[in-house]
């Protein structure tokens, strides 16, 4: 137990130094201009194509068979729609939120990615329960490409008028869940594989739905032109760059 203890205590310590360095970067950014903002947004969009297509799609393939990939594909997509209809009642609810549509946009992001940490922190479990050298070697990797989430993350919070301080809490706390995660792969890593290829697929599900329905949406009201696009081909570089670390 004491061991479990342990590796969820690192699930979370670099569950959230990713995350909270990104969110600090993105709220000291003064990003005003749309055409910069709108570039920030289909990066981060970019990125997660990149995470999802080659490393939470596969490795999940790897654990589990194609029906259950499928399956928490789906789970993953219709929790997001969920979520959204939940962000979309509360801003109504709110009339200063109501027309505040980068707010809704961070929201939605901080916890689309809540959701795909926690994936991430079962892996970090189950590599702990392997051995030491792959657990630290997965924490590190997942907190390097943690950190352009979350500015993903406070860019949009700090356009819409948050504090620098509430973006970087947000941003933080959608990290929490990696030690969720690293408690019940500890845990379930030798025992339920199948739990963590499921797991992986529901996260692929979630992000797909953010970046179709969210990111790229957003980011074309805020500018139509070429330099946008870019960042999208650009953050699917720099993931594919992050994976082959």
């Amino acid at each position: 137990m004491e061991n479990i203890g342990i590796i969820s205590l690192y699930g979370l310590i670099f569950g959230m130094i990713g995350t909270t360095l990104g969110g600090i970067i993105g709220a000291f950014l003064n990003i005003k201009s749309k055409k910069f903002l709108s570039f920030i947004l289909e990066f981060a969009a970019g990125l997660m194509t990149a995470v999802i297509c080659f490393d939470l799609i596969p490795e999940a393939l790897n654990i589990t068979d194609i029906s259950r990939c499928v399956l928490g594909i789906f789970i993953g997509i219709i929790t997001m729609i969920l979520c959204d209809k939940f962000v979309n009642k509360y801003c109504k609810n709110n009339s200063s939120l109501k027309e505040n549509q980068m707010l809704k946009t961070g929201i939605i992001i901080a916890i689309g990615l809540a959701v795909h940490n926690f994936p991430e922190g079962l892996a970090i479990g189950a590599g702990f329960e392997a051995s030491n050298s792959l657990g630290f070697k997965l924490a590190i990797a997942i907190a390097l490409h943690d950190v352009p989430e979350g500015i993903s993350i406070a860019v949009p919070l700090k356009n819409s008028g948050s504090s620098k301080k509430r973006c970087i809490i947000i941003t933080t706390l959608s990290g929490l869940t990696t030690g969720l995660g690293a408690f019940c792969g500890a845990i379930f890593g030798n025992i339920a594989t199948s739990l963590i290829g499921i797991s992986l697929a529901f996260a692929a599900g979630a992000m797909l739905y953010i970046v179709s329905c969210e990111l790229i949406p957003e980011s074309k009201t805020l500018y139509k032109g070429r330099f946008a696009s870019l960042g999208n081909i650009f953050g699917i570089i720099i993931g594919i760059l992050a994976e082959s670390l």
